[in-house]
């Protein structure tokens, strides 16, 4: 890196952040895409952009008590990150899960921030969630802690000015459980105050599937460019993101031969999604019985990263920072050609470099996954219209706008004399410009 100004800016915030490795990691993944950028506009150095740019707005850190099944209390941590809400009201998921710290919601939402930028729709970027685990709770348990969360949350959210939706650990029951205390807390039906909400109760039709069907349109346009014969693909996690990224593949005529969880993950020549769907969605349990019920496919335990078969695509879906350098490199020697993101941030920095070092393509999650925020965007258009699209016609706006992201990724390429290929730069780039030109003109703050 050249530019002194980014090397200041990444210096000092190493400082002031000393304990929050995952935040780093992501702020200067993006900064050190910038340089050109920068070196063109010196007067973003006298308006302090980068300065502003990498201080959230808002940081809200609150205590959530909840009473367990056997009457004694538990009291977890949680958060609200309101980043940037430059393009319109702050917009990100809910993660419940024990990983969460401030850190990795900083990260989360300064990732979001950019992201939500690329699908050009008018929302700010945020981030929330709680050190919580849903994994081994009742119903009832769960329903509890999401009251105690929204007990505080409801005084921070609203349809003009911040939008929670789901994220790891929170799918339609919590978004349930938060809307229902969210709307006898106000007293009145503000449907637009949360994305992700059942079809019955102000939701979206496609927004499961958006974020896998958004990802799975990225890669279509990047194979547009890269055609692969009859590609194998895998597919890291089983949730929504990347169980509905299996199910497009599948649909378009493409094999899946592996999927995973936390404690290990399947190879099968044609994963049988009617099976992960059944012990994923309906028995919430372990990928461990897929062999049993599909009577074909290999358990085995550990990340599918370690594994040994051959694949042209990767699409990891699963958590941050499961790929570091070590694991690209069996990737590589797997036979991968592109890796595409489904999560945030699942490859470290040095994953990245080898991807780069051996020709691997490589989009990040910021515009490939950008179809689940893209979709809650469109949920609350609908909720403001007081209108329901149907599955054909959010599908539709969807692919239109993954479609618009990746040409926006080649755009900023070509206009900053980059390899096209470049999607980490393209995407940092397009994000970051339109982000600070909203920052520009509505002055310092």
């Amino acid at each position: 890196m050249t530019n002194s100004y980014i090397e200041k800016i990444l210096k000092e915030l190493a400082q002031r952040n000393p304990q929050q490795p995952e935040y780093l990691q992501a702020v200067t993944e993006v900064l050190s895409t910038l340089e050109r950028v920068i070196d063109a506009h010196p007067e973003y150095q006298k308006q302090a952009v980068l300065e502003r740019l990498v201080e959230p707005e808002r940081i809200v850190v609150f205590k959530v008590p909840v009473e367990m099944d056997d009457h004694h209390i538990e009291v977890y941590r949680g958060y609200r990150i309101q980043f940037n809400g430059a393009l319109g009201p702050y917009k990100g998921g809910l993660r419940f899960h024990p990983s969460v710290n401030l850190s990795v919601m900083k990260f989360l939402a300064f990732e979001q921030t950019f992201k939500n930028a690329l699908t050009t729709l008018p929302l700010g970027g945020g981030k929330g969630g709680s050190d919580f685990d849903p994994k081994g709770k009742s119903d009832n348990e769960i329903r509890r802690f999401c009251e105690s969360f929204m007990n505080e949350l409801y005084r921070h959210i609203g349809a003009d000015k911040d939008v929670p939706a789901g994220d790891m650990g929170v799918g339609g029951r919590e978004i349930g459980y938060l809307y229902g205390y969210y709307r006898r807390l106000r007293g009145e039906s503000e449907s637009g105050a949360l994305t992700g909400k059942g079809v019955g109760y102000g939701g979206s039709l496609g927004r499961k599937q958006a974020t896998g069907y958004g990802l799975v349109y990225f890669l279509q346009e990047i194979l547009k460019r890269h055609p692969l014969n009859n590609p194998k693909a895998v597919v890291s996690g089983s949730g929504n993101v990347a169980i509905y990224a299996a199910e497009k593949l599948q649909q378009l005529g493409y094999q899946v031969i592996g999927m995973s969880d936390s404690q290990g993950y399947i190879l099968d020549d044609d994963i049988d999604l009617n099976v992960i769907k059944q012990l994923k969605e309906v028995q919430r349990t372990s990928l461990e019985d897929y062999v049993k019920l599909a009577g074909k496919g290999e358990y085995h335990q550990g990340s599918i990263y370690d594994g040994h078969y051959h694949c042209d695509i990767a699409l990891p879906c699963a958590t941050q920072n499961e790929i570091d350098a070590r694991r690209a490199a069996n990737l590589v020697a797997n036979g991968v050609k592109i890796v595409v993101e489904g999560a945030n941030m699942p490859d470290n920095n040095e994953a990245i470099s080898y991807y780069k070092q051996h020709g691997v393509i490589f989009a990040p999650g910021k515009a490939a996954n950008a179809g689940g925020v893209a979709t809650s965007g469109l949920e609350m258009s609908q909720n403001a219209q007081h209108l329901n699209w149907t599955f054909a016609e959010v599908d539709e706006k969807l692919h239109q706008i993954m479609t618009a992201i990746h040409q926006q990724c080649l755009d900023a390429c070509r206009q900053y004399g980059l390899d096209e290929d470049d999607y980490v730069s393209g995407a940092n780039i397009a994000g970051f410009e339109r982000v600070v030109r909203a920052m520009i003109a509505q002055g310092i703050y």
